[in-house]
């Protein structure tokens, strides 16, 4: 049981809210109760879970990334992307959620986000829920 996504980015980095999106794949899948399994297949880009309450959580950890991984760092990859990657690889490019009653159990405050590092891009979100 798999579904695929294609989501456009609009920035060089940014937090794209996919929860809802996410969440109608898997009721359409119909898997009462399992684990909800999202990837990412790209290099530049990554899945995260945090507060979807409040946008500025967003903003905030983009700032911090830029100071963490600063956009001229001496890197050697030709493509000029470096900093991308290693956002990346910071992030992670995959997620499992339990499904619980036909429904993604998150907290009462999170969301699911695609991480866009190398933007604007067309992502494409890979999610497999496996019965149980």
């Amino acid at each position: 049981m798999i579904e695929e996504l294609a989501i456009s980015t609009k920035g060089k980095n940014a937090f794209i809210d996919v929860t809802s999106e996410v969440e109608k794949a898997v009721t359409g899948l119909r898997v009462k109760s399992g684990v909800c399994i999202i990837f990412v297949p790209h290099t530049t880009a990554a899945l995260t879970i945090n507060e979807n309450a409040d946008s500025s959580v967003r903003s905030d950890i983009i700032n911090a990334l830029k100071n963490v991984v600063p956009d001229s760092g001496g890197y050697l990859h030709a493509e000029g992307n470096s900093p991308a990657h290693v956002k990346a690889s910071l992030f992670g490019n995959s997620l499992t959620i339990p499904v619980e009653n036909g429904s993604l159990r998150l907290g009462t405050w999170q969301g699911i986000y695609l991480c866009e590092f190398d933007g604007p891009r067309t992502r494409k979100i890979i999610i497999k829920v496996l019965n149980g």
